[in-house]
């Protein structure tokens, strides 16, 4: 049966629905992620901005005459029920040769009501609330934001029973603008940099490093936080491209959204998909869900200054995973459904179980066939696969004039190569397995290191000498806590 979208509209007045359209949604379906608690109503309808600013694509930062009217009052709004279907339920099965998790024909403007839905995760109502009254204090207008790290969601380290800061990203359409509000506001939350006035920190924000400015170790409402300041147009070309992987590989974890937006929400599902594309390259042929989940998580973290010079719990990782087990499942579950490659060994999903019930050691199987694998490279996002395709010119010493020739595809061949990637992308697949994840861990470190470490030397122009010192000395006490922990179970 062909799926179909109805759209409805509510009247202003009478407050009732009227059906507006009937479409086939052939495509749409596929990517309505939900959580899989069983015998449970899918979530209610997203509600879609008004706002113009929601596809705005410009890429200035020069602020407007007037304040946008991405204001937190006309922001993009969503609201995910606590309960969910099953992702069995409400996500054919296309587990054929041309099933592929493609998002690139779909357009922020005509989303799926439910698109995205795995995206969002549920925290109790007291941090929710928090979290809620932390972001409405800030009148300077944010099109997306988002918390995460220990402050939202446990990860199992530390002795004190002092509160986490809370961490939170800020999208924003004018950077400029922005901080000439927010300047306005919160002067104390800058650094000396504040006094050079909102041109010089939009010029350090995004010619230096990652494109993010922060403020960190600020006290809201009672509450230490750090956030940071991207433009929404960076965010996005991180999340769909892998430029740097400084955002794109925080999103790759469970974060809470607390202002959404369509384009963003749409990049960041291919985002997701790619994390776990190119976490299959790193795999072995069996390997089990724990180790997938940590093979995702810690690819942002390949290359990262602060894991090199003990500046960060060797154990982060494996912590974010073990203490957000559920999280991860309703973020990755039904998009491992969707792979064909990828199945369970003992077929626990395919017999309908919950996510919850299945043990964490479950094995999955990925098909380790070059066709298959050839298909993962190819998809791959488009500066990281860049990359790995030099990586691989330089190692079978392929001729540039012939390289390029084999990677500028006809429209015919790109769409053979979509499907099945082209003879090049086989033949990187058909390499020895680990060598072949030596590259690509060695593509994320070159990825990763650079806009890492000059992220980490903004820092003192941001956050000023002092607050850098002791945002180092806390991550250090993190580092030499965990090493003490090894230690006494020697």
């Amino acid at each position: 049966m062909m799926p179909i979208r109805v759209t409805l509209q509510r009247s202003p007045l009478t407050k009732a629905f009227t059906v507006v359209s009937i479409n086939s949604c052939t495509n749409s379906s596929l990517f309505r992620a939900y959580s899989t608690a069983p015998n449970q109503r899918p979530a209610s309808a997203a509600s879609t901005s008004s706002s113009s600013s929601a596809s705005s694509t410009s890429t200035s930062s020069t602020a407007p005459s007037t304040v946008s009217a991405e204001s937190s009052s006309t922001s993009t709004k969503r609201s995910v029920a606590d309960t969910h279907i099953p992702t069995s339920e409400v996500i054919p099965s296309f587990q054929s040769e041309d099933a592929d998790l493609d998002l690139s024909n779909l357009s922020p403007k005509a989303l799926p009501a439910d698109f995205g839905a795995n995206q969002d995760m549920q925290i109790d109502d007291a941090m929710k609330s928090e979290l809620r009254s932390l972001l409405a204090t800030f009148r300077a207008p944010i099109r997306y934001a988002f918390a995460y790290g220990s402050g939202v969601f446990s990860q199992g380290s530390g002795t004190t029973n002092k509160k986490p800061m809370i961490d939170l990203i800020f999208g924003v359409t004018y950077t400029q603008h922005f901080h000439s509000l927010n300047l306005h506001q919160h002067p104390d939350h800058y650094s000396f940099m504040g006094k050079l006035g909102s041109a010089a920190i939009t010029y350090v924000q995004d010619k230096i490093g990652a494109g993010v400015y922060f403020n960190p170790y600020v006290e809201v409402n009672g509450v230490m936080i750090k956030y940071g300041i991207v433009n929404i147009n960076t965010l996005q070309t991180d999340l769909k491209s892998w430029d740097t992987l400084y955002l794109a590989g925080r999103l790759h974890k469970p974060v809470k959204i607390l202002r959404d937006d369509p384009t963003i929400r749409l990049a960041n599902q291919s985002n997701l998909i790619s994390a776990l594309r190119c976490a299959l390259l790193l795999l072995p042929e069996q390997f089990t869900e724990f180790e997938l989940y940590k093979t995702i998580a810690g690819i942002s973290y390949l290359g990262d200054p602060r894991m090199r010079f003990r500046s960060e719990n060797p154990h982060k990782v494996a912590n974010i995973v073990s203490n957000q087990l559920d999280n991860f499942r309703r973020l990755y579950g039904p998009l491992i459904e969707q792979l064909p490659n990828l199945d369970f060994t003992r077929g626990t999903a395919a017999a309908g179980s919950a996510w919850s019930q299945i043990p964490q050691e479950t094995q999955l199987t990925q098909d380790m066939s070059p066709l298959r694998r050839g298909n993962i490279v190819r998809r791959l996002p488009l500066s990281f696969r860049e990359k790995l395709y030099f990586q691989y010119q330089k190692k079978f010493q392929i001729p540039r004039p012939d390289f390029q020739k084999m990677i500028n595809l006809t429209p015919d061949q790109e769409r053979t190569a979509r499907k099945e990637g082209g003879l090049f992308e086989q033949r990187i697949a058909a390499d020895d397995r680990e060598t072949l994840a030596a590259e690509v861990r060695g593509v994320i470190g070159k990825t990763v290191m650079w806009p890492s470490t000059t992220q980490s030397l903004k820092g003192i122009l941001t956050a000023g000498p002092g607050k850098s010192l002791k945002y180092l000395g806390k991550k250090r006490a993190k580092f030499n806590e965990a090493a003490g922990g090894d230690k006494k179970k020697e």
